[in-house]
């Protein structure tokens, strides 16, 4: 089959490799029919090559139909159409139980360098598809066929009809923006400030109006990005226009802050020149730019949800600020399983959230490498690249038509 491969910083390729095979009573194999490139896919292309392998196969958040089970999968059968979470939880252990499937016991990587890679000594939690050797190094679903293990829990079972980008993003987008908004305790009637309008944003903004926000605040520099957000209801704020978005926050909200808010950016932000130089020194080995303004810009009281992902040590933590300001600090991967069911039923008849218009490109399997530099460089209006392991290349590779 052909599937997409990490051979090196900023070098992905589309190579030929072994079909996957059923391992565990508890596998299926599914036909890859969509797969999209994720912001995290960006961590791996050019910022933490260190935990990636030449051969690994890259991919999370994929869709498809079931070719083949295993003995323990009742779940779900041959011919089912199916979206992988991001995430392989087991759905009984200790934590799934409680609805934490991203800290799943049975899939964790207790090997060396997942405990290594935790400065608590805490190791990693659960395993996830396509994303280095600190989360399990299983083989991804940007790929022609993808393994999936715990297939007797995972796979979420869809309808027949509308195209797959109404369902692909319950994978990872959808329900990593429901988490970050549940855990920002948005108020109803209240106030909320995203920063950061790639996929995640965009949803969370559009989620965050869906439950009962008042008013929501998208912060971005990218005018493709900017002028999505508007399109759904969103207040925007060009970073680049202003001198200190923190200033502006205030001023929005009678000098108090926003109820809540969302940082959707982590280490993909472009950060100031300072964070830059410390980044490189190693004096930090995190670029904390969006984190420290979503921090200016929340409420005394008001609740701080992290869902953009950090990887390393933020020296200087304000730590004392935020304590004074009496503000709530939540994060963490996406629980996928806990929310799938809430956002579902959004999806099969009529589209509130309007998830038709996401998708900016729809690129072949075989045009990887270039939509990895495309997303990277935000270029062509680029928000959201899915790729076709059906397809041929040829086309213009534009996605849906907005809404």
């Amino acid at each position: 089959m052909k599937a997409v491969v990490w051979h090196g910083r900023e070098d992905v390729r589309v190579d030929a490799v072994e079909d996957p095979r059923i391992q565990e009573p508890t596998d299926a194999i599914v036909r890859v029919t969509s797969t999209a490139i994720c912001g995290s896919d960006l961590h791996l292309y050019s910022k933490l090559w260190p935990v990636m392998r030449k051969g690994d196969i890259l991919g999370h958040e994929t869709m498809g139909i079931v070719e083949e089970v295993g003995a323990a999968v009742e779940h779900v059968a041959p011919g089912d159409r199916v979206v992988i979470p991001f995430n392989i939880s087991c759905g009984e252990c200790f934590f799934c139980s409680r609805g934490l499937h991203s800290q799943c016991e049975r899939t964790r990587d207790e090997g060396l360098l997942a405990r290594a890679g935790s400065l608590l000594k805490r190791g990693k939690g659960a395993s996830l598809f396509g994303y280095t050797h600190l989360y399990g190094a299983v083989p991804g679903g940007q790929a022609d066929f993808v393994r999936v293990p715990q297939a007797h829990f995972g796979p979420i079972k869809v309808p027949e009809g509308p195209p797959d980008e109404r369902f692909l993003f319950l994978s990872d987008v959808l329900p990593t923006a429901w988490q970050a908004v549940a855990y920002a305790e948005i108020p109803a009637g209240g106030t909320a400030g995203v920063w950061g309008l790639g996929p995640i944003g965009q949803m969370c903004c559009r989620i965050a109006l869906h439950r009962g926000a008042e008013r929501v605040v998208g912060v971005d520099l990218v005018p493709e990005r900017l002028s999505m957000a508007a399109r759904h209801g969103v207040e925007t704020l060009d970073a680049a226009s202003v001198d200190d978005v923190r200033d502006v926050a205030l001023e929005l909200t009678d000098g108090r802050g926003f109820d809540s808010v969302i940082d959707a950016v982590g280490m993909e932000a472009d950060g100031s020149v300072v964070d830059k130089v410390l980044q490189t020194t190693k004096i930090q080995l995190d670029r904390t730019h969006v984190l420290r303004k979503s921090m200016q810009a929340v409420r005394r009281g008001g609740t701080l949800s992290l869902t953009g992902v950090y990887g390393g040590p933020v020296q200087m933590f304000p730590l004392g600020d935020l304590f004074d300001m009496q503000v709530t600090v939540r994060m963490g991967q996406a629980n996928v399983r806990r929310w799938t069911d809430d956002i579902l039923p959004l999806l099969t008849d009529e589209d509130p959230l309007g998830v038709g218009d996401l998708t900016t490109h729809r690129l072949p399997l075989e045009q990887a490498p270039e939509a990895y530099a495309l997303f990277q460089e935000k270029r062509d209006g680029a928000v959201k690249i899915v790729l076709d392991p059906g397809a041929s290349a040829n086309g213009d590779g534009r996605g849906p038509a907005p809404a």
